[in-house]
C-alpha cells in the first residue's frame, strides 16, 4: 500500500495528521505493508525568507481576531495532546517561508534508508511548533537533518545549492492538479483521499477497508 502524505512543515493539522497516522501504521504493523511518502504542498509560497508574525498573518488570511486566533490555538494544542504531539503555542511567534524545507525532505526522500524522510519530516515539525524554530533557516535545516540520522554537510550543500526546487515546484504543481486544495492530505493508492488531521482510528478504518477491497479486485 503506497501512501502519499501531502502537507506543509508550517501545517499543525499537519503535525496532527501525521501522529495519528503513525499510530495506525503501527496498530496496523505485520499486517499491512506501507510505502509511505512525503509530498510538497506550501500554505505561504510567497512567504518573504523573514517571516510574518503569526497573528498578522492569521488576521490577514483569515480575517480572524485576536480571541478567535487565541481559542484556534487552544483547540490545537489540545487535539495535539490526544495523539501524542507537543504544541508549543508560546514559542511560535513566526510563520515561515518553507520551500527549503521541501528541497530538504524531497532529497531525504531519495536516500536508500526509507525512514530517513519520515525522520526528517518529524524532526521539522517539532523544529517548528514545539520549540519555536526558524524552518526557512539553513542552520535549523542542518541540524534537524543530522538529528534525523542524515549526513548534515551533505544537507548543507543541498540546500546552499539550490538543488531539488524544480523536482519541489513540479511535485507542488502535479498535487495540485491532482485536486490537493488544503493539507494534510492522505492519497492511498493513487486513488483514495483522506483529507484533514483525522484520529488514528480513523486511519485505522480506512486503511483496513482500502487493504481488504484491494484484495477483493
Amino acid at each position: 500500500m503506497k501512501i502519499d502524505f501531502v502537507s506543509d512543515v508550517s501545517c499543525p493539522w499537519c503535525a496532527i495528521g501525521l501522529t495519528s497516522l503513525e499510530s495506525a501504521l503501527a496498530e496496523l504493523e505485520g499486517e499491512i505493508a506501507v510505502d509511505l511518502h512525503f509530498q510538497p504542498f506550501e500554505l505561504n509560497p510567497d512567504m518573504a525568507p523573514e517571516g510574518e508574525d503569526i497573528n498578522e498573518h492569521l488576521t490577514r488570511k483569515y480575517r480572524t481576531g485576536a480571541d478567535q486566533n487565541a481559542a484556534n490555538r487552544e483547540t490545537i494544542r489540545q487535539r495535539g495532546e490526544q495523539v501524542g504531539f507537543n504544541f508549543n503555542m508560546g514559542e511560535r511567534t513566526r510563520i515561515y517561508n518553507t520551500f527549503d524545507a521541501h528541497r530538504l525532505l524531497h532529497w531525504a526522500g531519495l536516500q536508500p534508508d526509507t525512514t530517513l524522510q519520515l525522520a526528517l519530516k518529524k524532526g521539522l515539525l517539532a523544529a517548528y511548533f514545539t520549540q519555536g524554530c526558524n524552518p526557512s533557516d539553513h542552520e535549523v535545516l542542518v541540524d534537524v537533518a543530522g538529528q534525523a540520522g542524515l549526513d548534515p554537510e551533505a544537507a548543507r550543500e543541498v540546500l546552499a545549492s539550490g538543488e531539488y526546487a524544480d523536482e519541489v515546484r513540479e511535485a507542488e504543481q502535479y498535487w495540485q492538479a491532482q485536486g490537493i486544495r488544503a493539507v494534510p492530505s492522505v492519497v492511498v493508492n493513487h486513488r483514495h483521499l483522506l483529507e484533514g488531521g483525522q484520529p488514528p482510528e480513523v486511519y485505522l478504518q480506512v486503511l483496513r477497508q482500502i487493504a481488504a477491497e484491494s484484495g477483493a479486485d
